[in-house]
């Protein structure tokens, strides 16, 4: 009986043995994947910016160039000249955007270009919000005539959650009257509210100095290139830490304790 027992347990040790082995095997595949795959999305997204650093090392195109481009979106973030008529009235402002940390409203003019019957939506710059009336916007200059913009080819403003509340200080629906401070801002329902023949595939980010009221430290894109490598440490941090609970247990932990008997 003693060695049916002794029999038993080894087969029960065994049988633990392997399961725990799958068990580990099937855990490092798939933390060592998952850390690869990290991998490649930061390579990945470490092309994106070596492809915006690029475009941006460009000359400047002109406007004749920048209206002849085919796609303007494959030239996101290259520099560019425009020329053309401020049309104030049509000034939204985004809210909930900050610089520096301080919140404040991006400044978004739609322009007129000469010589053609298009118009493009440029973000011009940041203002800081009244802390003490939040409808209150900090004056901005628009300068009448003929102007010239320098800036970058962009993709339209980018949303922020919108949880669907109310604002008093935001429009119920578009159309005449409607609140120039805006949460958010879709550019085909902006150039249907407007009646702009506007550009809704890009807009233009003007840079340059500080000037007109506006501040232009534009954040550089967020591509979270040092995330996916935090993440691709901890997948491989975990896994190696398997392999370490294995080796103990299923044979240094047995060794030892064989040895004290």
């Amino acid at each position: 009986m003693n060695t049916d027992f002794q029999t038993a347990s080894r087969t029960s040790r065994g049988g633990r043995f392997w399961l725990v082995t799958v068990a580990a095997v099937l855990t490092i595949a798939a933390t060592v994947s998952l850390g690869r795959w990290q991998l490649s999305r930061a390579a990945q997204k470490e092309a994106i910016q070596a492809e915006i650093d690029s475009q941006q090392s460009l000359p400047p195109l002109d406007q004749q160039a920048f209206l002849a481009l085919d796609r303007p979106a494959s030239s996101l973030q290259r520099p560019v000249q425009l020329r053309g008529l401020w049309l104030k009235e049509q000034t939204v402002y985004l809210d909930n955007r900050q610089m520096h940390g301080v919140p404040g409203f991006y400044v978004l003019t739609p322009l007129a270009l000469e010589g053609s019957d298009q118009t493009v939506l440029v973000q011009r710059g940041w203002i800081q919000r009244n802390f003490n009336d939040r409808t209150h916007l900090e004056p901005v200059e628009t300068p009448s005539g003929l102007v010239e913009v320098t800036g970058r080819i962009a993709p339209p403003p980018a949303h922020l959650l919108d949880l669907g509340k109310a604002d008093a200080a935001a429009p119920t629906q578009a159309g005449v009257g409607s609140s120039p401070i805006r949460q958010n801002l879709d550019l085909e329902a902006f150039r249907a509210e407007t009646g702009l023949p506007l550009r809704t595939d890009v807009s233009l980010q003007q840079t340059g100095a500080a000037s007109e009221g506006l501040q232009r430290d534009w954040p550089a894109p967020a591509l979270g290139i040092e995330r996916h490598y935090g993440y691709a440490f901890q997948w491989f941090g975990l896994a190696g830490l398997v392999v370490f609970l294995y080796v103990w247990f299923q044979f240094i932990a047995p060794y030892r304790r064989a040895r004290r008997r």
